[in-house]
């Protein structure tokens, strides 16, 4: 499927859906890894090593000239400080949260938990959502749908539609404020509370063994965990100025 950005009229191609299959190969400075699901990282350059910072600071320069060109402001990427860096979940799970997302959007009711063996991504809801395009204004949850599930970026510039770039790692770069705010609507509406710790023991179990009989946020145990530790990220990009990395 081909993405376009009105503001920039640049197409892109979707193909980012790694709900399954085996793990990939991720190139990084000196070598590469073998991924195994989403790593999200929050300040890139507190205690990097030298080669790992000037490759971080060339991606920063690439994300400041997309915003500059959208007549953006720029930030100022932190060297020090406090940072987040975890796994959130295999990739299949940022679709589950997402599929909560489009169908808010769409119907402004949460779906039925998925059942098991269900994939969110043949829910014709979120398909159709990964085939709208990202435009001004946005959608309610556009800075989370419209992001590559793998890689790519939210800076901590508050910006209104997803922007999109083919020399942008992931091709679409998301503002990590709008992010923020999209994760504290789903949080929300799944009446999770503010101060609930994603590696709580409830939070574990649910999101491990999830029962759709169970009330209220239980009842999407992954897509609870996934939504707390990615707000975590969020939130500590918007408070530290520090650019959130899917890797």
């Amino acid at each position: 499927m081909d993405w376009t950005n009105s503001s920039t009229g640049l197409y892109l191609k979707r193909v980012d859906d790694h709900s399954g299959g085996p793990p990939r190969p991720l190139s990084v400075p000196g070598g590469t890894i073998t991924a195994m699901g989403l790593d999200v990282r929050v300040g890139a350059l507190i205690g990097a090593e030298e080669d790992t910072a000037d490759w971080f600071r060339a991606e920063c320069a690439q994300i400041a000239r997309v915003l500059a060109a959208e007549g953006l402001p720029g930030w100022r990427e932190p060297e020090d400080g406090p940072g987040f860096g975890d796994r959130i979940w295999g990739y299949s799970g940022l679709h589950t949260l997402r599929r909560l997302a489009a169908h808010l959007a769409a119907g402004g009711r949460l779906p039925e938990p998925l059942a098991e063996g269900e994939r969110a991504t043949d829910d014709p809801v979120l398909q159709a959502a990964y085939e709208d395009v990202p435009d001004d204004p946005p959608g309610p949850f556009d800075h989370l749908i419209h992001h590559s599930d793998c890689e790519g970026y939210y800076v901590p510039v508050d910006f209104a539609p997803v922007l999109a770039d083919p020399e942008l790692s992931g091709g679409l770069l998301g503002s990590s404020v709008r992010l923020l705010a999209e994760l504290d609507e789903l949080a929300r509406v799944l009446g999770l509370p503010d101060d609930l710790d994603p590696n709580a023991e409830e939070v574990v179990d649910a999101s491990a063994d999830p029962d759709p009989a169970a009330e209220g946020w239980r009842r999407y145990g992954t897509e609870a965990f996934i939504c707390l530790q990615l707000r975590l990220a969020a939130r500590c990009s918007v408070e530290t100025g520090a650019v959130l990395a899917f890797c």
